[in-house]
């Protein structure tokens, strides 16, 4: 019986050879994707595009679905082996319509990277009533993959990258109240849980679906300069966040921590694409390597926390993401 990831049995760094400051260029170097067909959620912008440029420039076909198609068009002019689809992760129709049209074209999808994601939003809700950093960030994961499954089987060898969040040690996945209706909103929170459920969902498909040569990861991709998610945070949040001082200065060892994108979009395209993990999956990983559990790493800032990696949770929220979702996710 091959070994799951269940409470971090996998945890442990493998000697990839990069570390936080590999570039995707160093990533990608020596890989061939012609051939191989990828999809690219929010692969129009930030580390996203960064993800989307490498890995077609390495050959692969790559798919990114928008909610803005002209403004996606625009970001990826002069990309080869680029195809841009109409999509809006928020909405359960739009998820349903690019995947019926995907699995139309009766291609494989040989990866599949849910790389959209918004951050520190104020209390919104979908069409559903769903909290919307949990609606895009991880029931459109949840959705789409679904949806895409028989394509993935089709590539007979696929991965699904989730990209998920250090922001996960902010808060485990609340059960009882997911979508803020009987507990004042919290920001913070409600990115938190929705960051741990990726990687609860990682683990879990990785455990049902790779007996069909599909495998998932979930990923940190580091603090980056120079993206657009966090521009609907208040200063007061980066403050509390301990990121800028009392005049809203960035603090200098934040400064020093930050990646560029093409380091930040590293890890993710190392998931996507490294031999090294053909044998090891439903693993959260961070600066191109496989992370260490949360409480086993001294400078106590990195890693992942075991409550995103608990098999009954896991199993717990499969089941809650079917019912609201509406969604039988059909692994067989």
């Amino acid at each position: 019986m091959r070994q799951t990831n269940y409470q971090g049995a996998l945890q442990q760094p493998i000697g990839s050879g990069f570390n936080a400051t590999s570039t995707t260029n160093d990533v990608i170097k020596g890989i061939d994707l012609k051939g191989k067909v990828v999809i690219v959620t929010g692969g129009n912008a930030g580390i996203g595009l960064e993800t989307t440029i490498t890995l077609a420039n390495a050959g692969a076909t790559v798919i990114v679905p928008a909610r803005d198609v002209e403004k996606a068009k625009k970001n990826l002019e002069g990309i080869e082996n680029v195809e841009v689809e109409t999509m809006d992760i928020m909405n359960p129709a739009s998820i349903d319509a690019f995947a019926e049209k995907f699995l139309a074209s009766n291609r494989p999808l040989h990866l599949l990277i849910n790389n959209a994601g918004i951050m520190w939003v104020p209390l919104r809700r979908d069409s559903r009533g769903f909290e919307s950093q949990l609606a895009t960030n991880y029931l459109g994961q949840f959705h789409l993959t679904a949806r895409l499954f028989p394509a993935l089987k089709k590539a007979n060898g696929a991965r699904v990258i989730n990209v998920s969040s250090l922001g996960h040690q902010m808060a485990p996945f609340n059960f009882d109240d997911p979508n803020f209706l009987d507990r004042e909103y919290e920001t913070l929170q409600a990115y938190g849980q929705s960051k741990t459920a990726s990687n609860l969902f990682s683990l879990e498909l990785d455990n049902r679906a790779k007996a069909f040569n599909v495998r998932a990861y979930s990923l940190h991709p580091g603090s980056i300069a120079g993206t657009e998610l966090g521009r609907e945070a208040s200063l007061e949040l980066f403050q509390k966040m301990g990121f800028l001082d009392a005049d809203g200065n960035m603090l200098p060892e934040v400064a020093a921590r930050l990646k560029s994108i093409p380091q930040g979009a590293a890890t993710t395209v190392w998931c996507a694409t490294t031999n090294t993990l053909d044998n090891i999956g439903g693993v959260y990983c961070e600066d191109v390597d496989i992370a260490r559990l949360a409480n086993e790493n001294s400078a106590g800032a990195h890693g992942v926390e075991l409550y995103s990696l608990d098999e009954s949770n896991a199993k717990r929220l499969w089941d809650l993401s079917e019912q609201m979702t509406g969604i039988k996710f059909q692994i067989s």
